[in-house]
């Protein structure tokens, strides 16, 4: 392999690594850290600095990692350490970071200070002309299956950015990752939807995650189309102030039509119609027993079922029913 870096190399060992059954070759040797470029697709760095769509430069991406806690502690690990415990992963020719970034802003916090002490940090360097897919799968090997320190957000961007640029289906991303089905479809749908929402404040993933993971919700979504603009909204304004409101309030609004169309129109707030979903028995386990019974007896699907059942079944059938009414004029009775 052609060593870019002319003069940087202490040492140097030749290996090979297995990424989707393709064997890559690789060396492993010191470089100048200075000569190293931060990688602006790595999932961390993009969550952090490129999730508004702006390509950051390599000072801005510094800054910026430079100011979460976890760097702060790799930067004390590794000045306990004399070191890199794990080599950074390099391409070469561009010598981008693609795995490693952070570890690379908390070195280079260490060489501001001791410059000749932490200029050479030791790197696995991949081929310049390693395919894009068999990188991405390769960070996902590391931060999805295995040691998993991607927050939820950066996982979903990841998966996202492999289903839309790399055209690979959900499927076979959960295949190579270990991972459902079901979790990769929905870590990708709710990057999406903050995508297509211009949702740029990776903090706020919570909210969308409970709100695009209930059935209840999704069910209520289908029926009124204007309600996830109202609640993106509401999130980012503040109004909608946990994302646990809308785990365990929004379904019990969505239990009751007349409350739910209110809030979808946005004539109450979430709390508000949750107070009133609340005042009409939608959270009451007995009221939602009764609802799906009457929802049951009532459709028009019923004289169908008793039409096409045998008579001894639809005698029996209709000896229920007549019970089931004589008991309910008694409640009424009493209780009224």
């Amino acid at each position: 392999m052609p060593d870019t870096n002319k003069g940087n190399a202490l040492a140097s060992n030749d290996e090979s690594i297995v990424i989707l059954g393709v064997r890559v070759p690789t060396t492993t040797k010191l470089l100048k850290q200075h000569t190293l470029k931060f990688y602006a697709d790595n999932p961390r760095v993009y969550s952090v600095v490129r999730a508004n769509g702006k390509v950051p430069t390599q000072d801005e991406i510094q800054e910026q990692l430079s100011e979460l806690e976890h760097v702060r502690e790799l930067r004390e690990d590794i000045r306990r350490n004399g070191g890199l415990l794990e080599p950074l992963i390099v391409r070469d020719g561009t010598l981008d970071v693609l795995e490693g970034n952070s570890r690379l802003a908390a070195y280079r916090q260490l060489a501001a200070k001791e410059p000749l002490k932490w200029s050479e940090v030791k790197c696995t360097v991949l081929p310049a002309d390693v395919k894009e897919s068999l990188i991405f799968a390769l960070l996902g090997q590391f931060h999805i299956k295995g040691k998993k320190d991607w927050a939820p957000y950066e996982q979903a961007g990841f998966l996202y950015r492999r289903f839309k640029n790399h055209n690979v289906s959900a499927s076979v991303l959960a295949s190579e990752l270990g991972l459902s089905a079901k979790k990769v479809g929905h870590l990708i749908d709710t990057y999406e939807f903050m995508v297509e929402h211009d949702e740029v404040d990776i903090n706020r993933w919570s909210y969308y995650d409970e709100y695009l993971k209930s059935n209840k919700i999704k069910k209520a979504r289908s029926q009124h189309r204007g309600m996830d603009a109202l609640v993106v909204e509401s999130i980012k304004s503040g109004e909608i102030e946990r994302a646990m409101d809308l785990r365990d309030q929004l379904p019990i609004v969505c239990g009751s039509a007349v409350v739910l169309k209110k809030f979808a129109e946005g004539k109450v707030t979430l709390a508000e119609a949750h107070e009133r979903a609340v005042d009409s028995g939608a959270d009451s386990v007995p009221y939602k027993r009764a609802t799906t019974f009457r929802k049951w007896i009532t459709e028009p699907e019923i004289d169908t079922l008793l039409a096409s059942c045998p008579g001894r079944v639809r005698d029996k059938l209709l000896y229920e029913f007549r019970k089931i009414a004589l008991r309910i004029a008694a409640l009424e009775k009493k209780h009224s």
